[in-house]
């Protein structure tokens, strides 16, 4: 057991931090800190543990939270999770030790910061999930996969994948978080997680005819100009229109790729 404060490092799986949470509770450890494996850095000022993720330890987090706060709530933690804003994890572990401290937790408690910071975080995340859901564009490869990437804020990849999976259940696709690097791939079957080792993102052009179906890209230009034709410039309200549809979202629209300049 640890003496003095621990930083304690995972894989940066929910499971790894369910399972650092878990060994804080039996071993009563004092933690300043909870970081993915991948920002390790030394700390002369305090003990440094890694966790290795046991999904036994982290089912059982997972079932004395649920026997304590709603799936609401619940889902919330998982969103504010996914925010993979520095430091969450360590808001998180104590908005945990709230909910297993307080025998009458109050879980719309907004006046603790704690589980304010939990709420605003979530509620970033759905944000960004609902968008992902209306905004990605898919574009036929060669082999028959509708493609489509993104680069959100936060990691809605696990977040969205339900709903593709009902929307687009007839057909083969991948939506690929090229900031991550890792992507969903859809069989019509069921969904994995991939990876690629993209050496350039030159392939990832939608006009490049090498990756994308020539009827893919005839479309693509086709729609644009319906696009064009159909915008009435002199009634354009651009400050409304950015409220709906945000500048940093035009990327994965192909009716918007002439609007980008």
């Amino acid at each position: 057991m640890m003496n003095g404060p621990t930083t304690l490092y995972y894989d940066g799986s929910f499971e790894g931090f369910l399972t650092c949470v878990f060994m804080v509770f039996e071993q009563g450890l004092e933690v300043h800190g909870i970081f993915p494996s991948t920002t390790l850095q030394g700390n002369i000022f305090g003990d440094l543990e890694t966790i290795i993720t046991d999904n036994e330890k982290a089912d059982r987090v997972v079932l004395g939270l649920k026997n304590k706060i709603s799936e609401k709530s619940y889902r919330h933690l998982y969103f504010a999770f996914l925010s993979e804003i520095e430091g969450i994890e360590l808001i998180l572990l104590q908005y945990i030790q709230l909910v297993f401290k307080d025998k009458c937790f109050e879980e719309r408690d907004f006046g603790n910061p704690v589980v304010l910071k939990v709420s605003k975080t979530a509620k970033m995340v759905s944000r960004e999930k609902h968008r992902m859901e209306a905004f990605v564009r898919f574009k036929l490869t060669k082999d028959e996969i509708y493609f489509a990437t993104i680069e959100p804020d936060f990691n809605v990849l696990p977040i969205i994948l339900q709903h593709f999976e009902r929307r687009y259940a007839d057909q083969k696709w991948i939506i690929y978080d090229i900031k991550r690097n890792f992507g969903l791939f859809y069989n019509l079957r069921d969904t994995s997680y991939i990876n690629f080792n993209f050496k350039s993102k030159d392939h990832l052009d939608s006009s490049n005819t090498s990756v994308f179906s020539t009827s893919e890209i005839g479309f693509q230009k086709l729609w644009q100009e319906y696009f064009e034709s159909t915008n009435i410039k002199a009634r354009k309200n651009m400050k409304l229109h950015l409220q709906h549809v945000p500048k940093r979202y035009w990327k994965y629209l192909t009716e918007k790729s002439t609007w980008q300049n």
